[in-house]
Formats: structure tokens, C-alpha cells, sequence
């Protein structure tokens, strides 16, 4: 099914994806303290097969991501909401408790980095678009992400991330239901 060996966070991960994708291939980081040595095996996964960082969406599933794009940055991303991540007790968040539906459209929905980065989305646009700076540029932005399908991002995040994916802003402007 997946060409791209999926990098989740650990054992639980793998179970959950396996339950729904029998033949998936999974590289688990075993948390956040990711050695050299574990980056390493995932720059040479995304040299033969390609990797899709799929981690839990809370700090520490955010601080795996951002030390993956450090030395990998061309690794593809999927991305899961909160809500849809969250166990139906309430507690727990993460890969192991998301839905099928809800992990089949992460990553159904995984995106790659542009190779050449161009600003396509600046700081004026965002503000224009009242996505930062503004009284409700949260709620808008959390719409924005969950959209696009880019996880969820604070205003400083926000402009990297669509750049990142090579975002237009009439994409931006479709997501967020607003004409050019």
C-alpha cells in the first residue's frame, strides 16, 4: 500500500497501524530523545523508500517532527488533529487512539515538503487574512490547518508550515472560504 516507510513514535503506533494497514512498514523513535544513530536509519529510509512523520499531535510528537526536519527535511508529513486523536476515555492522545477514518485520511493526506522553498505566503498576507494578530486568528488558523490538512500551528508556525508545503494563498483563501 505505502511505498514510504511510516516514522511513528513507538510500539502502540505500529500496533494501531498494522490493525488497519496489515503490510505497513513503520520506524519508531521510541519518543523524543532521538540519537544520531536513529536519524541516521531514517535519512537512509528516505534515501531508498521514502518516510512520512506521523507523530502524536501534542509537544513531545511535535518536538520528534521538528528534530526530523532538522536532518531531514525532505520527509514527507501527515497529520492527525487533536480531536481526532484523543481516546474515547478522554485520556490519551495519539496515533494509537485516532480512528480508522481519521488515520486513513492523515495519511491519505501526507504532503512533502516543496524541494525549492518560495515564499509564497508572507507575514502581510496572514495579517491581512486576520490568521495572526487578530482576536480570533486562533480559531481561524486551527480551520486553515485542519483544511489543509498541516496539523495544528501557532501564529509563528504559520507561515513556514504553508511555505513548507508550497501553500498558495488562493489555496489558503479556498480553505478558509474567502474569494480572491
Amino acid at each position: 500500500m505505502f511505498k514510504e516507510v511510516i516514522v511513528v513514535e513507538g510500539r502502540d503506533d505500529t500496533r494501531r497501524l498494522k490493525e488497519i494497514y496489515p503490510d505497513i512498514e513503520t520506524f519508531e523513535t521510541g519518543g523524543s530523545a532521538l540519537d544520531q544513530s536513529k536519524l541516521d536509519q531514517i535519512k537512509y529510509l528516505q534515501q531508498v523508500r521514502g518516510v512520512i512523520v506521523f507523530t502524536d499531535p501534542d509537544f513531545p510528537g511535535q518536538k520528534i517532527r521538528q528534530t526530523i526536519v532538522a536532518s531531514v527535511p525532505e520527509a514527507g508529513h501527515a497529520y492527525l488533529n487533536k480531536a481526532d486523536a484523543r481516546a474515547s476515555s478522554g485520556k490519551g492522545l495519539g496515533v494509537e487512539h485516532a480512528s480508522v477514518s481519521a488515520i486513513q485520511a492523515a495519511l491519505a493526506g501526507a504532503m512533502t515538503p516543496v524541494s525549492t522553498r518560495v515564499e509564497l505566503i508572507t507575514q502581510a498576507f496572514l495579517v491581512k487574512c486576520e490568521l495572526i494578530g487578530h482576536e480570533k486568528s486562533k480559531q481561524k488558523r486551527e480551520l486553515l490547518a485542519y483544511q489543509l490538512g498541516i496539523g495544528y500551528v501557532n501564529g509563528k508556525q504559520l507561515k513556514n508550515r504553508l511555505n513548507m508545503f508550497g501553500i498558495s494563498e488562493a489555496q489558503v483563501l479556498e480553505a478558509l472560504g474567502l474569494s480572491n
